[in-house]
């Protein structure tokens, strides 16, 4: 049953990704409100996914690859709802939408069986390190989202063609605002998911800390994160430096995740 729920969760976002571009091309206010509506419709089905198979499983459905990226894009969607609620940027769903279907795909086409757990993921500690860490990381996919948003909003201006994207896109202010929002809410439960899972390998393992892959990328990209905002804070990185760091930052973030997950790197393979 979780199946199908999946192929049709990926089909609403297909829909709402076409209808979106389709917005973007033609600044339709109707489009824009199809295209939402479209994604919430998927969002609905997305949560039957997880909760299907979650009774499926008996278990936080989040112990593959395929889970993951499912979970991950089912977060991504619900933060996005909650900030356009409070934020009033709706054409925000233009970018993630194509993101969130770009990771269903993704999730397509890995292992979907239900396996057994093993002893050492039969703990408490799973749904709450996991959680915690990938509402961090659906944050800063949210801030991607938003920076990519302003360096096309800030070419526009620059090269003073104002026309296409310009008058469908936020203010620069807003989206500086809106991108440092994501990253005060994302660095912390970062922090949380990385203690948790220190706690967890102590009960597992015997160590808080053994440089695993998994563990030694978490922290690098803590790093990476945790220089954003002092630098926000201390010496004033605002604007277009801000949007091209924190685009790098998701990108390594991402890479490290895939590549550790792909290869079966460490203890923290799946």
């Amino acid at each position: 049953m979780n199946t199908a729920f999946f192929f049709t969760t990926a089909i609403f976002y297909t829909l709402a990704t076409l209808v979106y571009i389709i917005y973007l091309m033609t600044h339709r206010k109707g489009a824009l409100w199809a295209g939402k509506n479209l994604l919430f419709a998927g969002f609905i089905v997305h949560i039957l996914t997880i909760a299907s198979r979650f009774f499926e499983a008996g278990h936080t459905p989040v112990t593959n690859l395929h889970e993951s990226l499912s979970f991950f894009s089912f977060l991504i969607v619900l933060l996005f709802f909650i900030f356009q609620k409070q934020y009033k940027i709706e054409v925000l769903g233009s970018f993630v939408a194509p993101f969130c279907l770009i990771l269903l795909i993704s999730a397509t086409f890995l292992p979907k069986e239900i396996v057994p757990l093993s002893p050492i993921l039969k703990s408490m500690w799973l749904p709450v390190h996991i959680t915690l860490a990938f509402l961090g990381n659906a944050f800063f996919a949210l801030a991607t989202c938003v920076g990519v948003m302003y360096l096309i909003q800030e070419r526009y201006i620059k090269n003073k063609k104002l026309g296409g994207l310009y008058f469908v896109l936020p203010s620069l202010e807003i989206l500086d605002e809106l991108n440092y929002k994501c990253l005060t809410y994302g660095f912390p439960l970062l922090t949380l998911g990385m203690i948790t899972g220190s706690i967890w390998a102590e009960y597992a393992w015997g160590s808080y800390w053994s440089w695993d892959p998994r563990q030694t990328w978490s922290l690098i990209t803590w790093f990476l994160y945790a220089a954003l905002l002092h630098g926000r804070l201390t010496i004033g990185w605002r604007g277009k430096k801000a949007a091209v760091y924190v685009i790098a930052a998701f990108t390594i973030l991402l890479s490290s995740f895939l590549t550790i997950s792909l290869l079966s790197l460490g203890s923290h393979a799946f």
